[in-house]
Parts: structure tokens; C-alpha cells; sequence
């Protein structure tokens, strides 16, 4: 018989409460951020410090403290941000390779047009985004499915899963035909994040890298007002490749030869 995950909490949440938990982190970033966008009227883009605090520091800001407010109140700070599962030392490949992928994403001309001001305001933005959906699916999806006893590759992809499928939500404020595309993207970004979590032994280096790969790929697409295809953006895509290559040629030797609960 095997002994209990001392690291899990004593009591689980339920899928259908961490189910509401989702729906309303999301009705959060969609409705605050209608809201701020009517009440201090911005256009859609992100061109000025003004747009970014309103379009992504108050939605994302309010689903960021929703989010850790949900870990306070199950008293989940240790599952959450801590990680007792580890994987081989070779996973690191994962945040160096994502790490040399932001840095060559990143579009420096367009970006060093704005104001310091800005590129603090779009660097906090971005972070906001990366502890925020970090916190809720790798911190409390992966403990929640963990909870329930599933197995650790169970446990990866679904909470992969689950972390696209919430990004089909973009349908209902952008461009149908892309959210789908995006959501299959995302769901293997979530792989990507769960293995940097573990490797990292918490979740502090997945939340950081979430938010500078976003960071990265919104100077390239998002900030200059004419700006045409970014071949810079290829460097994102390069990432998932080759990434995605490693992991199915190393699948085998992703987990240690015996896995201790620490």
C-alpha cells in the first residue's frame, strides 16, 4: 500500500468547484476588463502606458489577487508553490531554450521607441499575466488533479488541456477562427510550463518565464501601431519545435528512475 503525498493538503477541492474557481478567474478578466476599457475608454491596442495599465493591469491585476486570494483560503501556499515531484536534470533544456527564445523574440527596435515608463508598465503587465495563470493552472489545477490521485501524466495532460480550452474564451472578444489554433498552441505551452515547474522544484520559474515569453511575443505583435508580420515571432515558434522534438525523443527519461515524495 502506498503512503499519502505528505505535500498534498489534507482536504481536496472537487472538480466542479475548481471548475467555478476557472470560470470565475476568467469572468473576471473579461468583465473588469469591459469595464475599465468603458469607464477610462481605450482603444483595443496597447500603445501607451495608459493602455496597458488599463487594458492588462486592472484585469489581470484583479484576477492575479482572485487567484492567490483562492490559494489563501484553502491554505494551499505549500502544494502550490512548492513542487515534490521532480524530473531529470536534462529537463532544464526547457527554460534555457525558452529563456534563449525570448531573448531573440523580443522586437528591441520597436520596443526602445517607447518610454521606460512603458516597458516597466508592459513588464509588470506581462508577469501579472504569467503569476496569474500560472498560480491558477500549473498551482491549483495540478494540486487539485493531484488531490484526486491521478497519475503524474494524467495529472500533466489535463491540466494542459484544461489550460487551452479556457483560452477558447478569446472567441467571444476577437477572431473566432484563431481561438482554436491558440488553444491547441497554449495547451502544449502548458506542458511546456508544468515541466519547468517541476524541474525548477516550484512555481516561481514557470510564472517568471510565462510572463517574459508573453513579454517577448507582445513587442513583436502588439505595441507598434503599422507594424506589419514580426520575423522575430518565428523565434517563438522555433521554441515549441524544438522543444517539443526533445521531449518526444526523451520522453522515456522525463521522469527519475524512482520518484521520492520529498
Amino acid at each position: 500500500m502506498t503512503s499519502r503525498d505528505p505535500g498534498l493538503p489534507t482536504r481536496s477541492l472537487s472538480y466542479g468547484w475548481f471548475a467555478a474557481i476557472v470560470i470565475a478567474y476568467l469572468a473576471i478578466i473579461k468583465g473588469v476588463g469591459y469595464l475599465a476599457s468603458q469607464v477610462w475608454d481605450t482603444d483595443d491596442g496597447l500603445y501607451t502606458t495608459r493602455d496597458v495599465v488599463v487594458q492588462m493591469w486592472v484585469p489581470l491585476g484583479a484576477a492575479l489577487l482572485f487567484t492567490y486570494a483562492v490559494v489563501a483560503a484553502l491554505r494551499w501556499w505549500d502544494p502550490v508553490l512548492r513542487e515534490r515531484h521532480p524530473v531529470q536534470r536534462w529537463v532544464w533544456a526547457v527554460p534555457v531554450i525558452f529563456a534563449v527564445c525570448i531573448a531573440v523574440t523580443i522586437d528591441y527596435a520597436d520596443l526602445f521607441d517607447k518610454s521606460l515608463g512603458y516597458i516597466l508598465a508592459l513588464l509588470v503587465a506581462t508577469q501579472f499575466v504569467g503569476w496569474g495563470e500560472e498560480g491558477m493552472f500549473r498551482g491549483i489545477g495540478v494540486t487539485t488533479l493531484r488531490g484526486h490521485g491521478l497519475t503524474e501524466g494524467k495529472v500533466a495532460l489535463w491540466s494542459s488541456i484544461i489550460f487551452g480550452a479556457v483560452h477558447i474564451s478569446n472567441a467571444l472578444t476577437g477572431d473566432v477562427s484563431k481561438a482554436l489554433p491558440q488553444a491547441i498552441a497554449v495547451s502544449f505551452a502548458g506542458y511546456f510550463f508544468y515541466l519547468i515547474r517541476r524541474v525548477s522544484g516550484g512555481n516561481v520559474l514557470n510564472s517568471v518565464i510565462h510572463g517574459l515569453f508573453d513579454f517577448s511575443i507582445i513587442t513583436g505583435t502588439a505595441i507598434a501601431i503599422d507594424q506589419g508580420a514580426y520575423l522575430g515571432s518565428a523565434a517563438a515558434i522555433l521554441a515549441y519545435l524544438v522543444v517539443g522534438i526533445l521531449l518526444v525523443v526523451r520522453r522515456r527519461k522525463i521522469e527519475p528512475a524512482t520518484a521520492p515524495v520529498l
